[in-house]
């Protein structure tokens, strides 16, 4: 019914994504969840200077190379920065974005730009104080099942950190599409996402809420495979 192509996370990669692809395929969608370079099975090609530019553009490939028209671009968290480079790039290829619990930048701003000042300086932080150029992963939510974090802890890799620092470059097309935003409604310490969930409602955008914390691709699948079908069939 529809062809979906996920720009997923920070520190995560298309293994994440794992629930989701029988839920969708079942549903009678594409469901493409494609890894970026430098992390989960593509982490053996990192290196320090992997920007944002980088992932926007590891994306951008494979809608040309595999020739997908009308996608459904889902970008979650950090993956709002992506899907957004990506739809500005790409736009003739793309029906609808939709932001999960994302970034959702204008032009010239970077992931460290969009962050609370305390928030900014613990990543820059973290980076200092690790190898230099990779972010450590956050903490997963605390709701997220003792199966799930054994699953996930191993398979979560540093991010490097120019995909933070790199500020993103836009024509403008982005503006001009569709553009969905579902906001989880999940407490959780420092929440950058609010942000772009109030200005989804203020420029009338089809917003939903999930009753998940931030990963609902892992913790609450069913209810994120039904939101989307029903963005789908009304896209």
């Amino acid at each position: 019914m529809a062809t979906f192509v996920v720009a997923h996370g920070a520190w995560s990669a298309g293994w994440a994504w794992k629930k989701m692809r029988p839920l969708m395929r079942e549903r009678g969608h594409e469901f493409w969840t494609p890894t970026y370079t430098g992390l989960g099975e593509r982490v053996h090609l990192a290196f320090p200077d992997i920007t944002l530019d980088t992932h926007i553009d590891d994306i951008c490939g494979l809608l040309v190379m595999e020739d997908l028209r009308d996608v459904i671009l889902v970008g979650h968290s950090y993956g709002g920065m992506v899907a957004t480079g990506v739809a500005d790039h790409e736009w003739q290829r793309i029906k609808r974005v939709v932001y999960l619990d994302a970034f959702v930048p204008r032009n010239g701003e970077s992931v460290l730009d969009l962050q609370p000042p305390d928030i900014r300086q613990r990543m820059i932080s973290s980076v200092v104080d690790g190898d230099g150029w990779r972010m450590p992963p956050n903490p997963p939510p605390p709701d997220t099942p003792e199966a799930d974090l054994k699953w996930m802890t191993p398979r979560r890799m540093g991010q490097p950190a120019k995909t933070g620092e790199t500020k993103i470059r836009l024509t403008g097309a982005v503006e001009r599409l569709p553009r969905t935003y579902i906001y989880c409604l999940q407490p959780r310490p420092g929440d950058v996402f609010r942000q772009f969930a109030e200005r989804a409602k203020t420029e009338g955008w089809p917003y939903f809420e999930i009753d998940a914390s931030h990963n609902p691709h892992i913790t609450a699948p069913e209810q994120l495979a039904a939101m989307l079908d029903a963005i789908a069939k009304q896209s």
